[in-house]
């Protein structure tokens, strides 16, 4: 238990500010999530809306201030290098199958 009249008002901020920030946390990591399986699912086009969305919500945490403005950076860069990766096996996937079908 803080002991100093100032460090049991800093307890009060803190687990104030924990409250509000939580459900932008939980936001985020649902967006991310959705995102993910989304690229997984090898839907392309229902993933780039749901990688934009995560990468909105994450713009946002880091404007307010709940996530550290590198943690958004990174976690959009991992988000945008699978949907790149799976776009690229489609592509490569479509671009076999035209080659088997053309002899």
């Amino acid at each position: 238990m803080p002991v100093t009249k100032s460090a049991q008002k800093a307890a009060r901020v803190s687990l104030r500010k924990q409250a509000r920030n939580k459900p932008i946390r939980s936001a985020v990591k649902t967006y991310i999530t959705k995102a993910e399986k989304q690229i997984s699912s090898d839907e392309l086009e229902p993933a780039r809306e749901a990688v934009t969305t995560a990468i909105s919500v994450l713009d946002k945490a880091a404007a307010k201030g709940v996530i550290h403005p590198s943690n958004a950076a990174r976690r959009k860069s991992r988000l945008m290098k699978k949907l790149n990766q799976a776009q690229a096996q489609l592509s490569a996937a479509g671009e076999e199958k035209e080659s088997q079908e053309t002899p």
